[in-house]
Parts: C-alpha cells; structure tokens; sequence
C-alpha cells in the first residue's frame, strides 16, 4: 500500500549497498542460489517476494516524474569527481540502458540504472534488489518508480515507462542476501518497452572469468547522472556467491547491466549480473554484482510472467 506522499520530497542518490550489509551467504543458501539439491531431490524455485502497483498509482508516477523533477534529482547530489576507471560512454546509443526513478522509503527522490531485457512479456527490466526496496525490511516497497531508457543529458527518446510490478529474491527482503530485482513496465502509447527499444539476452550459472562491460548513471561529476559512464573488465569470482570487476562508479549507477560479449556496434551483449556494491563507501577501485544462478532465474521467470 502507498504511504501518505509526504509536503516536501528531500532529493538524494541510491547508494551502492554497502559491502557489510551484504556478506557472505550461509552455506545452505549458497546452495540454493546454484540450484543444487541433496541427491535423489529436486530443488524448489527459491522464494519471491514481489510488490503491485494499482493503475492510479502509475499514473501518479508518471505525473510526478517530470523532467524537471529528474534534472534537480540529479543536480542535488554531487559524489565527487568521477574516477579514472569509469568512461563516459561515447559509442552506439543505449537504448536497453536508462534511469530507473523512485521515492524510496524515506521519501527521498532518487534513481538507480536497470536494464530493458528480452523476456516472454516483452516488458521487464533488470536492475539491484537495493533499487525497489529496503533490504531486510520485508514492508519498505519503494513507491513513484518509472524506467526512462536511453535516458541522457535530459532526454528520455523512448518515452518513460511506469513500474507495475516488482520482484526481489524473498532472502533479499527478510535478510538482505541477493541484491537483484526484476521490474514488470507497462506499455507506452500501447507500446511495449522490448518492442520499442530492444531486450539483452540473459543468461544464468555462466562460469566466472568473462570480460564484461558495466553501465550506470552515477552522482559524480561532471555527469551528475544526467549520462552513462561504463566500465570494462574481468568478472571475477567473489565471496557470497558474487562476482567482482574493477570499477569505480558510484552511487546512481546502482543495478547497472554487466554485459558479456558486449558488442559495441550493436549496443548489446548478455546480462550476467547487475552493480551491487563497491569495496569501500569512497575512493571504491571495484564493483561487487550478485551471480546470477537460481534466485535472480526466478526473479527473472515471475517477473515476465505478468502481464
């Protein structure tokens, strides 16, 4: 359910979850998270904790997020000069990367990055579960979310599609294990959002070792968020069941894709995580994302299950 809109919204940026919320995972969940199960069993789907919003409430969305409402977000936060690892991206147009804006439960504007990818529904998005809900506090949904893909320096090209429903692994809501979301759009002028902009591929319990480029939009300077800066790198394995790349984006860049095999005449490649966390809350030199295994599958799988 909605909370009371509060007078005044504050303006902040969703941080990069911190690395000591996150930790590593208990044995057991680790196995769950790969999908293996005692012999002579078949493993369940790990659990799924989702959010619905009703029609007015999107609508609301929409109304509330103005593009001059989504130019103050981001000219209110400054997070420092942007590091020497993260690039302005100068090459073919995004169209599957953009803006993910929310009210988070603190009633601050804010934005993360996520993801357009190919799906049965031809409207899900791919983000962090730190993106659509407080971690380990099952009630704080966040609320007012709308995806603006190929978002830059102001334009939205594609339109801004409102979030209907969300998906986060249910270890992510009760203990902040498992920071991927899923997110169910509706269509813009009876347009659906693959349709209109194109899906990456994903792809789940692919070995560590690739090289991946990750996008984002963080709150460093001079971009501030308004375009997407990227990084390359090696996905390397990491504890809690997590891979690691160096990168130094920072917060607003939060739920960002990690693209193997990118391609970067085409704009696209294979989702094999999202930007988790930094190593450090200043000066990170890399980025943590959760590997994707069983638990971000069923993310994925309800969430283009809706319509």
């Amino acid at each position: 359910m909605r909370a009371p809109r509060p007078a005044h919204r504050r303006l902040a940026v969703a941080a990069l979850a911190a690395a000591v919320t996150l930790g590593a995972a208990p044995a057991a969940s680790a196995a769950s998270a790969t999908g293996q199960a005692p012999a002579g069993r078949t493993a369940a789907a790990p659990a799924v904790a989702e959010a619905a919003y009703t029609a007015k409430e999107r609508a609301e969305a929409l109304a509330y997020w103005t593009p001059e409402r989504m130019r103050k977000t981001g000219q209110a936060v400054d997070l420092g000069k942007t590091g020497p690892l993260a690039k302005p991206w100068k090459g073919t147009p995004m169209k599957t990367v953009g803006r993910l804006f929310f009210v988070n439960a603190n009633g601050d504007d804010t934005w993360c990055t996520a993801t357009a990818v190919r799906s049965g529904n031809h409207s899900v998005v791919m983000a962090a579960g730190h993106c659509v809900r407080r971690p380990a506090s099952p009630d704080n949904t966040y609320t007012d979310l709308v995806f603006v893909p190929g978002y830059d320096k102001g334009e939205r090209p594609y339109g801004v599609f409102p979030v209907a429903a969300t998906v986060t692994p249910a270890s992510w809501a009760k203990d902040a294990v498992g920071d991927v979301a899923a997110l169910t759009v509706d269509p813009v002028k009876g347009r659906k959002l693959t349709d209109a902009v194109g899906g990456q591929p994903v792809a789940f319990d692919r070995a560590p070792g690739a090289k991946v480029t990750s996008f984002g939009y963080p709150a460093t300077s001079p971009q501030r968020g308004e375009s997407p800066l990227t990084c390359t790198g090696t996905a390397k394995e990491a504890p809690g069941d997590e891979l690691v790349m160096p990168c130094d984006m920072t917060g607003g860049a939060s739920g960002g894709p990690w693209l193997a095999d990118f391609d970067a005449k085409s704009g696209l490649g294979t989702l094999v995580s999202v930007n988790s966390h930094g190593d450090a809350l200043e000066h990170s030199r890399t980025m943590s994302g959760p590997r994707f295994g069983a638990v971000a599958k069923a993310v994925y799988e309800r969430a283009q299950q809706r319509r």
